[in-house]
């Protein structure tokens, strides 16, 4: 069974298109307009093992906000539906990886709850072009989307360039645990008989 993923969503703010492969081998395509954001989506992808193809035009010449917001509902719809039924899944994903000096816990559960827990000080507005309050904004996105449960911590670290790098590596590695396949899980992995 492919696990695969395609949304257009079109509004008057922005325009994009993504397919998302949770069975990929972490090739990417990705143009949003915002430099940093590619950096970041790409380590998605690539820690991750997904293959993320995505497009944005968005109204950058407001900011980067709605550009960034969207793409993170868009990615949440697509995990959601690539998912599926969640059958085999290992459901639960978590993470804790250096980025020089930074540490980053990212631990998640594809629960059908969405809930958001981002704890993390960041020390300059931006990065590049991109809010680095946006961060928070984007996995909030992707949270209530996917109907994840997210949880989202700085243990330690100063540079704010490591920190958001850590977190989107650390995010992409816990949702490919989380997506797993594994063998000995018969329906989905709940008392409850369904996630």
């Amino acid at each position: 069974m492919d696990r695969i993923s395609k949304i257009n969503r079109k509004t008057n703010e922005t325009d994009i298109n993504m397919t998302l492969n949770v069975d990929g081998s972490g090739n990417y395509d990705i143009n949003t307009g915002i430099g940093f954001f590619n950096h970041m989506m790409t380590h998605i992808a690539k820690h991750g093992l997904f293959d993320i193809d995505v497009t944005c035009i968005g109204d950058l010449e407001v900011d980067c906000h709605h550009t960034i917001e969207d793409i993170g509902i868009v990615l949440g719809k697509c995990i959601k539906e690539a998912v599926g039924e969640k059958i085999g899944i290992k459901r639960y994903g978590s993470a804790i990886i250096p980025m020089d000096e930074t540490l980053i816990l990212c631990a998640l559960d594809l629960s059908g709850r969405s809930y958001l827990n981002y704890d993390v000080k960041l020390t300059t507005d931006k990065i590049g072009t991109m809010d680095t309050e946006m961060v928070e904004e984007f996995f909030r996105a992707v949270a209530c989307n996917a109907e994840m449960n997210l949880h989202i911590k700085l243990l330690d670290g100063k540079n704010n360039h490591h920190i958001v790098e850590g977190i989107f590596k650390a995010f992409g590695n816990a949702l490919d645990q989380a997506t797993l396949i594994d063998p000995r899980i018969k329906g989905t992995l709940s008392t409850k008989g369904s996630i």
